[in-house]
């Protein structure tokens, strides 16, 4: 049985959201992706509703099992963080309503996981998860490219058993062991081991809105 995860790129203009399959042998397959989008021109109550809604409605209609959410750590814009913050935390919240369970992963974790290097351009990013996903084109925008890629790192990572059920089973997924990574996988978890998707080991901050 797949286990379906439902990654957020949370954004206070752009929320970008992705979902995706995984089978046990960790193929994975499309499900959904997208971009909730809000004017600077709407209240903030406004655009945190907004927000909030597009998130509920993306686990009520596909059910994802799993929800990564980008772990924000560094920015320099105060108010492009304090957006993304907030979004965040609807993202963290709907998860709680709905029992998902979670898990936050740094923009260094996720570009190594379906790159295999940690400081990947945007553009390498989409390509990837085009390729790991099997789609003709390029995930646009770049936001709900990046919210695939956390799907696919939180899958991939072993994190998914904690609390996680395959979709539409009861029994945990059981985290990939070394002898049968992908070589982005493996690469993602050589980066961890060294420090690099530490956030004091890294300055790449956010995906880059």
């Amino acid at each position: 049985m797949s286990t379906r995860v439902l990654g957020v790129d949370p954004g206070l203009t752009r929320c970008g959201i992705g979902i995706v399959d995984v089978a046990p042998n960790r193929r994975a397959t499309l499900v959904h992706y997208g971009v909730i989008r809000t004017s600077p021109d709407m209240s903030i109550d406004a655009r945190l509703l907004a927000i909030a809604e597009g998130i509920d409605a993306a686990i009520v209609e596909h059910a994802p099992t799993a929800m990564a959410v980008e772990r924000v750590f560094a920015q320099q814009n105060l108010s492009t963080v304090m957006g993304t913050a907030q979004a965040s935390g609807l993202a963290l919240y709907s998860a709680a309503k709905h029992g998902i369970p979670i898990g936050m992963h740094t923009p260094s974790e996720v570009k190594a996981s379906v790159t295999g290097y940690g400081n990947a351009e945007k553009k390498q990013v989409q390509q990837m998860v085009a390729r790991i996903l099997g789609l003709a084109e390029l995930p646009q925008p770049a936001d709900a490219a990046d919210a695939l890629a956390l799907a696919l790192c939180h899958a991939w990572g072993g994190l998914v058993p904690v609390g996680a059920r395959p979709h539409g089973s009861r029994t945990p997924v059981s985290a990939p062991t070394s002898g049968n990574l992908t070589p982005a996988q493996q690469a993602w978890r050589n980066a961890e081991q060294a420090g690099v998707a530490s956030p004091r080991n890294t300055r790449t901050g956010r995906f880059g809105k």
